[in-house]
């Protein structure tokens, strides 16, 4: 099978056009050796399938980067039969530096002309058959964000593939001509693949490239001798990135004819920035907006409407559907489809319940309270977490996501922390693993360590059932009026946040202090996501919950059951006795050390069932909210909150252990990335260390503040007094210093 490689500048659409080509063909895996994301997928309206490889975005082929070094050695290593480079048409010569590093190997290039919609919105027009004429390469216009030109796209590389193709360079007009020639011959003399593309940054003094060749690096020291530049001195990686923009601005940029002649054009989207990454209100807006989203995806009362409605209000009242759209006020989109789930999942479970009525009690109870009632309990808050990944993913390919990271790297800048920093934490919403990994782009070591410990307290969509349902008790059991369930969610997710900027803050500040690295980042221009991405993205995280849902949890909630339904001698055990069971004994042993959360000790018969579901949690954070609704089921409770009821919890217990769960140890694959990026054992178990005291400080806390308020002045005085020593001691060490 064919192998095309997409490559490109990040915010290039690389993304939208792999998802067009590709669509449900595509799957995640790694690169090797490496554990960064490898995305793979398979065109099929050629003359035989194609393999499309989705590299990471990048500006070069400058080993500066885990992402630059994998797309550079995936083109020169594996040999892909073509290379697609995307360019933001938008943007062409920036775009084309990268270009002319692709140029030099040899490998068959075409271009992808992306975003002509907008080049030809705003007037402007590209010269494709004179600028293919120049480049010596096929380009086409497409618009990847409209499905337009893909197909052709396609047709032309695989045209091209068939075609052997030497890589050239740029350079010929610079004062490394000569040096660069000389360098090819060498090179090609040792059988070197790609001799022009390696002698290139042979005279960068490329540090993979000095390693590779020893012997040959003589040649540039003795060039440097005799051939110094008058601008750049013996900096030759700055006369050859000098070298590259002088020839596109010469011969490329001529093929881009602009309707404004004006160096600056204010476009909507500089007007739209102008408001959304205002120095003062930006911040307001992305919570005003956040809040927005959690309306809709967990509120009871859209629009806070209730009031306006007649009492006693019930939509749908006398159907199979009564209340699933709204009882007292109108359900959000996310209730309204969580709901809908729920009818579904009782259906199936009843008819079940009604097939097995003359199984032996242990086979119904494995089946219809362990396994159905575990997966189902889970399963049920799948409609809530695909519509909130839904809006995050439209504000991720809007662009909005983008000018939060600026945003907060203008605030917390002297704090020690960096936009860049922020990118991979805002990932972490969507999950903790990729997030993690993302850290890669961080040079810092001591900002990347201190990232990658505060990721899994931006509560992934693993951890949404535990907020919802939680949430869900707490406007139950305390009669709080219909549409405070989205305040609590938000509110517990904006808990998280804090929690996450008070910890690297506090990080930085003391156990890894550093320079706080400069974060260039270019703003994409806003534009309206494409439909049947998001609908791809949405597919590819509903098949991952449910593969989830019947694997670990699955296995997890048939061990819970067994255990909850047998004693020590294995007797197998009614609702009644489930006190006496396995899982009681060993959980009563636990049960304790939450005593100072809130859901501990001083909780009645039940209050075992929050230690075990948070142990568990430990596994995949789904699992909480599976061995809670198993219980609930195997205990004859109606559900979740009949359950919690009847342990007596109170509602900053609640709180407590929703914080806790947030910012606990987070699941077992996350642990394994996050000791995949901590090489050092020893860093690795203080981060286990540091995510469980942050878990206990937090929820007790919540806890302890919740109960009795005037705690608060305690905890704040202790918080003003680490500060105030905290400073302290980094004066004295400046002073030392």
């Amino acid at each position: 099978m064919l192998k095309f490689a997409l490559a490109g500048n990040p915010n290039c659409g690389k993304t939208t056009l792999f998802n067009g080509l590709t669509g449900s063909t595509a799957h995640v895996g790694n690169w090797p050796g490496v554990t960064v994301d490898k995305r793979e997928g398979v065109y099929k309206k050629c003359e035989e399938p194609i393999a499309v490889v989705d590299l990471p975005g990048i500006y070069s082929l400058s080993p500066y980067t885990q992402e630059e070094v994998i797309a550079r050695n995936y083109i020169l290593d594996e040999k892909p039969d073509c290379v697609i480079n995307i360019i933001d048409a938008t943007n062409l010569e920036r775009n084309l530096y990268l270009t002319t590093q692709i140029m030099e190997i040899d490998v068959p290039v075409v271009l992808a002309l992306n975003m002509m919609d907008a080049v030809e919105k705003r007037g402007d027009k590209i010269d494709s058959k004179e600028l293919e004429k120049r480049l010596g390469l096929p380009v086409v216009k497409i618009s990847a964000l409209k499905g337009e030109g893909l197909d052709k796209l396609m047709s032309v590389a695989y045209e091209a593939s068939k075609v052997e193709r030497k890589g050239r360079t740029v350079l010929d007009e610079t004062a490394l001509k000569h040096l660069v020639s000389d360098l090819t011959i060498a090179l090609s003399g040792q059988g070197v693949e790609n001799p022009v593309f390696h002698a290139v940054k042979l005279a960068e003094l490329d540090d993979l490239e000095v390693l590779m060749h020893k012997d040959t690096v003589s040649m540039v020291d003795a060039f440097k001798k005799s051939n110094l530049d008058e601008t750049f001195g013996d900096d030759f990686e700055a006369l050859v990135a000098d070298g590259r923009y002088k020839y596109i601005t010469k011969y490329f940029s001529p093929t881009l004819k602009r309707k404004n002649k004006e160096k600056f054009v204010v476009t909507p989207s500089d007007k739209a920035d102008k408001v959304l990454t205002h120095k003062i209100w930006g911040l307001p807006i992305f919570l005003v907006i956040l809040f927005a989203i959690f309306h809709l995806t967990f509120s009871e009362n859209l629009f806070f409407l209730g009031g306006l409605l007649p009492e006693g209000y019930v939509t749908l009242e006398g159907t199979v559907f009564e209340g699933v759209f709204g009882e007292g006020g109108i359900n959000s989109p996310g209730v309204s489809l969580m709901n809908l789930m729920g009818l579904l999942t009782d259906t199936i479970s009843g008819l079940v319940s009604g097939w097995l009525s003359s199984a032996a009690p242990w086979v119904s109870g494995l089946i219809c309270d362990g396994i159905l009632g575990g997966i189902f309990a889970v399963l049920g808050f799948l409609p809530q977490i695909l519509v909130l990944f839904l809006f995050f993913s439209i504000l991720e390919d809007s662009g909005y996501m983008a000018r939060i990271a600026f945003i907060l790297d203008r605030a917390l800048r002297k704090f020690g922390l960096s936009g860049r920093a922020f990118l991979p934490m805002i990932m972490g919403f969507g999950c903790s693993v990729p997030a993690m990994i993302n850290t890669r782009t961080l040079a810092d070591e001591k900002e990347k360590l201190a990232t990658i410990r505060v990721i899994p307290f931006f509560s992934c969509g693993a951890k949404l059932p535990i907020l919802t349902a939680v949430a869900g008790v707490i406007v139950s059991k305390g009669n709080l009026t219909a549409g405070y369930a989205d305040v609590i969610t938000y509110s517990m997710y904006l808990v998280g946040i804090l929690t996450a900027l008070i910890s690297v803050i506090l990080m930085r500040k003391t156990t890894q202090r550093g320079e706080t690295p400069p974060f260039i980042m270019e703003l994409p221009a806003y534009h309206a996501p494409q439909f049947k991405n998001l609908m791809v993205l949405l597919w590819e995280k509903a098949k991952h919950f449910v593969q989830k849902a019947f694997t670990i949890i699955l296995a997890s909630t048939i061990v819970v059951w067994v255990a909850s339904h047998f004693s020590f001698t294995w007797q197998y055990l009614d609702e009644e006795q489930m006190s006496q069971s396995i899982l009681a004994g060993l959980s009563g042993l636990i049960q304790p050390l939450f005593t100072p959360l809130g859901f501990g000790s001083q909780l009645s018969t039940h209050g075992w069932v929050f230690a075990l579901a948070a142990i568990t949690g430990l596994i995949a954070k789904e699992n909480v909210v599976a061995t809670l609704g198993s219980l609930a089921v195997g205990l004859s409770f109606s559900g979740i909150d009949g359950l919690f009821i009847s342990t007596q919890i109170s509602t900053p217990a609640l709180l407590a252990f929703i914080a806790f769960n947030m910012t606990t140890i987070p699941c077992f694959a996350a642990v394994s990335a996050a000791k995949g990026e901590m090489p050092d054992k020893k860093k690795f178990k203080w981060t286990l260390v540091f995510w469980i005291a942050t878990s206990f400080i937090v929820s007790s806390s919540i806890y302890l503040i919740g109960t009795w308020w005037w705690t608060t002045f305690i905890y704040v005085a202790v918080f003003v007094l680490a500060c105030l020593l905290i400073k302290v001691v980094n004066k004295r060490r400046e002073k030392e210093a």
